[in-house]
């Protein structure tokens, strides 16, 4: 437990646990919404917000939370109105934005390869008190609203044209959602970094699928991956002097592998019990589709 005699380690191993808990919270929306890459799209147009504070002298986190926010947006609205030429938008909005972090960092006074790539990847020694302060305010919020909200976002995320007919504002919580993932990026860009963060988001996720059939249980399971897997990384990274970032994202996906060898026998067993009580003639709560479970809230 030498490490936590280490400043940078204690701003970073926070950092680690408010990143395991905020990218899985707003992960199982958008795996819910089919749109498990938004993180990457998002992180891309982040990188403009990095250039973009180090230029300006500025602070780089914030700076990147104000324009993944902006894309994010832009990203909703491109979703809405735009048709066939939809994808080509999205992907000027996202390589320009990686393109315009790099030229931007290139041309900031002490501008490095070591800056981008701290940024990109993660790193453990460049997590500032001021890195962590961002981090603080922004994982309250993405978890004030994925918890305080998660009844109408899960309705929007499962259903858009239900949640329209029940009078819920679709617009406004897809909008909520977008920006929301776009506070998460930027909580998770220190220790994950810009490129490897839509794992985190998506994967814990998935994980937790394996081993639940309800919204509730898999946003909790998935949170406690992330935390799990977040901190075991960043323990990692510092003894072995690894970038965190392909760390924790590399302990994740062996956590998927592991929970889906173990879930796959179980799921079978369960198949041939449902099986077995519909030939028996047993109630109908007993022959719940596996589809619908998985979506159910409660």
């Amino acid at each position: 437990m030498d490490f936590l005699n280490y400043a940078f380690m204690q701003r970073a191993l926070l950092a680690a646990v408010l990143v395991g808990i905020t990218a899985p919270a707003v992960g199982i929306y958008l795996v819910q919404r089919r749109q498990a890459l938004m993180g990457d799209g998002i992180g891309h147009v982040a990188m403009t917000g990095v250039g973009l504070g180090f230029l300006l002298s500025t602070s780089p986190v914030w700076m990147a939370t104000a324009v993944s926010v902006l894309g994010a947006v832009l990203m909703e609205l491109i979703r809405w109105y735009g048709r066939t030429r939809g994808d080509i938008a999205l992907a000027m909005l996202f390589y320009g934005g990686m393109a315009g972090g790099v030229m931007f960092i290139n041309l900031a006074p002490g501008g490095s390869n070591a800056n981008l790539m701290s940024y990109l990847f993660g790193s453990l020694s460049t997590v500032s008190e001021s890195d962590v302060m961002a981090i603080c305010l922004l994982a309250a919020f993405v978890v004030l609203v994925t918890l305080g909200l998660r009844r109408p976002l899960f309705a929007v995320s499962h259903d858009e044209e239900f949640a329209r007919v029940t009078g819920l504002p679709v617009r406004a919580l897809n909008l909520l959602t977008a920006i929301t993932a776009a506070a998460t990026v930027t909580v998770a860009m220190r220790v994950v970094g810009l490129l490897l963060v839509s794992a985190l988001m998506v994967v814990p996720v998935a994980a937790a699928q394996q081993l639940s059939r309800s919204f509730a249980a898999t946003f909790a399971i998935a949170v406690a991956i992330g935390v799990t897997v977040t901190l075991t990384g960043t323990i990692t990274s510092y003894y072995r002097d690894v970038p965190p970032g392909a760390t924790i994202v590399l302990l994740t996906i062996a956590v998927f592998i592991v929970l889906t060898g173990l879930a796959t026998p179980l799921a079978r067993r369960r198949a041939r019990a449902l099986a077995a009580a519909q030939e028996a003639g047993d109630p109908p709560e007993y022959a719940i589709p596996a589809t619908r479970a998985a979506t159910d809230e409660g």
